[in-house]
């Protein structure tokens, strides 16, 4: 059971940053602040809403997302880590390893000068997960919330030898209608085609779609745009710690299969993921860190 009235009173901030218990007895901490508000649940240190003030949601969570514990939250920014996908050597461990499903810790919750918030959460190190994960090592996670999103999760190693990881913050961003957005910054990469047997092509063009797409481009550091004329806003998506980007949306079967994306939900949201995949797997020396980092904002797409 979560200490909603502790976390208040160690992490609280006034008029910026509140607990709360949520559906299926969730620990959530609400944002907001003169730039923006956001959502966050503990478990997973799972950022499910993020909105500019005077402006549409950015982050998509699906209205029949389901809250409860132990279970993955369809929509916002799971994060993916020790692994990206399934584990290469064991088939009962969960796809996209158990930080998205783990409870986390708020390690502090600070307001910064320029109106914008910082929360900084920690994965606690269980038997659990270390008997899928032995590899001494500490992750931290940082969210900052205001006119732009930043994220930051960083992957210390504090043993003595290195060791090798997955990762992605696996985003799920609103769009007004999946048929009539276009994807730009990835023309002329190389992607592994999931949906045809992980085949390797090359993108022509911008990126557009008309039906199930599940891509992990390669070799790819530019900023991504997601160009919505719907909304007419272009949504631009900086990293830094990759050079893989995942493009993904279910279309209508498969979204029918996985009973949580909501009546017509694909249409609302696509899938444009800061990783380490495929073969952007990253090694991390002793002593060393990882930051896997992600910034949106928001522009008009007159401009």
């Amino acid at each position: 059971m979560v200490d909603i009235a502790g976390l208040n009173s160690r992490h609280g901030i006034a008029g910026q940053v509140v607990f709360r218990e949520g559906a299926g007895g969730l620990a959530l901490m609400e944002v907001s602040n003169g730039q923006a508000s956001a959502g966050i649940a503990l478990q997973g240190a799972h950022l499910m809403t993020w909105t500019p003030r005077q402006g549409r949601p950015v982050i998509w969570l699906s209205g029949a997302a389901k809250l409860a514990a132990g279970k993955s939250i369809r929509g916002g920014v799971p994060v993916c880590w020790p692994w990206f996908g399934p584990h290469p050597g064991e088939v009962a461990f969960p796809a996209h390893g158990f930080a998205r499903t783990s409870a986390w810790e708020v390690v502090e919750t600070t307001a910064l000068d320029d109106e914008r918030t910082r929360v900084v959460f920690r994965l606690p190190r269980t038997p659990a997960t270390q008997a899928q994960w032995p590899h001494p090592s500490e992750l931290e996670y940082r969210i900052t919330v205001g006119a732009t999103l930043e994220l930051d999760l960083v992957t210390r190693n504090t043993g003595d030898a290195p060791f090798t990881l997955g990762a992605a913050l696996h985003t799920y961003f609103a769009v007004s209608d999946i048929r009539h957005i276009a994807i730009r910054g990835l023309e002329a990469c190389d992607y592994l085609d999931k949906v045809d047997a992980g085949r390797r092509k090359q993108q022509s063009g911008p990126v557009t779609f008309s039906g199930e797409t599940d891509r992990i481009y390669l070799d790819t550091d530019a900023d991504v745009l997601i160009e919505d004329p719907g909304w007419q806003r272009r949504i631009r998506i900086a990293k830094g710690g990759s050079r893989s980007t995942v493009v993904w949306n279910p279309w209508i079967e498969k979204a029918d299969r996985m009973g949580d994306l909501g009546e017509e939900g694909y249409l609302s949201m696509v899938c444009v993921e800061t990783a380490n995949a495929a073969d952007d797997v990253v090694t991390v020396m002793p002593a060393a860190e990882h930051h896997l980092w992600t910034r949106f904002s928001v522009e008009s797409l007159d401009a």
